[in-house]
């Protein structure tokens, strides 16, 4: 059910009959089981469905099962899909590598819709979630610890969808927090959304407000995050983190972040810093949140720290079509800059930037050259290409590149299509590119 063929399903050995159950979420006609046996098969097993997980009916039963790959074709519905093993083909249990099931739910459909109304709907539908799965939230408030585990697929991802007045609120957070962040233990994160080891979601349409932080996207990959409005946060709104690379953020609105550490409320988070790297860093010690997309979005104003903050060690995203509203700007732990671009090889390009009183902007787009373990020509690399920026008077630059020295044959490009206006210096601090 994982679509891992190097992981596997074991019973207890020995003993018979064992089975193994599962929940599809909601009642499904079913076409065909395939079931593929490690070395501990079952001679004599059946599969079954229930509608209530209490009273089964048999669909495949067999008695001279050989191992290897059993595929069937069966008729039968039912929530619930078993396969119920009685006679074991060695001394030992039965185990699994995988255990697919097919057919259709929602009256054909690929994926089943579960709509929620209530905090403990959506906490129970997060917790079942399953690909090709629809969770639909009704207009209202959701308060609560809402985090998932559970992953979709490339074919078939998972969606959770709602209307803007579908209100995610957590009033948290709660408990003793471990060292490093991660599900469980009775400790609530005060997230609005947590995705943790949660590849393939779509997230659209529903609004988060008053928590901690916003959605946070914890080893979850292939996640795209549309039309939704993440306000009023403590800290950051969106945070692509711990390698959740290949994620995109669009057609959404982020405002008023970082109101109890206003230079830590950045609008959108790509990777980690440095620092964090023992936390987060899963791929070879750095956090790799490569290729996150960031998309025609409406970002501040009242955002405190940088509207997109491209961390050390990350690679070739795109910051595309983005209206950064700089009002708000705090100044405070060198939040002064709408984008400051310390990863590698971005394309940051066709932006609307504005900033106007109060608040604090150095420069309109910043690079940083952070050493890090394992080393990264970090800030290196990244090209501007029709941007425009309104310094409102204030800003130096509209685009300042920290250091050349640090990125030979690895330069940051600035192209000559980009324009600046109400700077008390120029454009950039290097030559443009035609």
């Amino acid at each position: 059910m994982d679509g891992d063929g190097a992981t596997r399903w074991a019973s207890v050995e020995g003993h018979d009959p064992e089975w193994i159950t599962i929940d599809l979420g909601s009642t499904a006609t079913i076409t065909r089981v395939r079931l593929s046996w490690e070395a501990a098969y079952g001679k004599a097993y059946k599969i079954q469905t229930s509608a209530d997980g209490s009273t089964w009916t048999d669909v495949h039963s067999t008695s001279t099962g050989d191992g290897a790959v059993d595929d069937l074709a069966v008729t039968g519905s039912g929530r619930y899909v078993r396969m119920y093993g009685t006679t074991r083909g060695t001394p030992y249990g039965y185990s699994l590598w995988e255990f697919e099931i097919y057919g259709t739910t929602d009256g054909g459909a690929p994926g089943a819709i579960v709509d929620v109304s209530t905090s403990a709907g959506l906490t129970a539908a997060l917790a079942a979630a399953r690909p090709g799965q629809t969770i639909r939230l009704a207009a209202g408030e959701y308060r609560g610890a809402f985090v998932t585990q559970r992953a979709g697929s490339a074919a078939a991802p998972i969606t959770l969808t709602g209307p803007s007045n579908a209100v995610l609120v957590n009033d948290g957070p709660s408990g003793a927090a471990p060292s490093c962040p991660a599900p469980g233990g009775g400790w609530d994160s005060g997230y609005g959304l947590w995705l943790y080891d949660a590849p393939h979601w779509k997230l659209t349409g529903f609004t988060v407000k008053d928590s901690k932080k916003g959605i946070v996207l914890d080893n979850s990959h292939h996640v795209t995050i549309d039309g939704v409005y993440v306000h009023h946060v403590e800290d950051e709104a969106v945070h692509f983190r711990r390698s959740s690379a290949d994620g995109v953020i669009q057609n959404s609105r982020i405002t008023h972040t970082g109101l109890v550490q206003p230079g830590y409320g950045e609008a959108v988070y790509i990777g980690s810093a440095g620092s964090n790297w023992g936390c987060h860093g899963n791929s070879d010690g750095a956090d790799r949140s490569d290729r996150v997309k960031v998309l025609n979005n409406q970002l501040g104003p009242q955002v405190t720290a940088e509207h997109v903050d491209v961390k050390e060690g990350t690679f070739d995203g795109v910051i595309r079509g983005n209206t950064f509203n700089g009002t708000g700007l705090s100044g405070q732990n060198s939040a002064d800059s709408w984008i400051d671009a310390k990863g590698v090889g971005y394309l940051i390009e066709g932006n609307t930037g504005t900033f106007t009183a109060p608040g604090t902007l150095a420069n309109g787009y910043e690079t940083h050259n952070p050493s890090t373990t394992p080393a990264f020509r970090n800030g290196c690399g990244n090209v501007w290409r029709d941007n425009r920026s309104d310094l409102g008077g204030v800003g130096q630059y509209a685009i300042k590149i920290t250091s050349t020295s640090k990125c030979p044959g690895v330069l940051n490009v600035v192209h000559a299509s980009n324009t600046v206006a109400n700077a008390t210096t120029g454009l950039t601090n290097i030559p443009v590119t035609p």
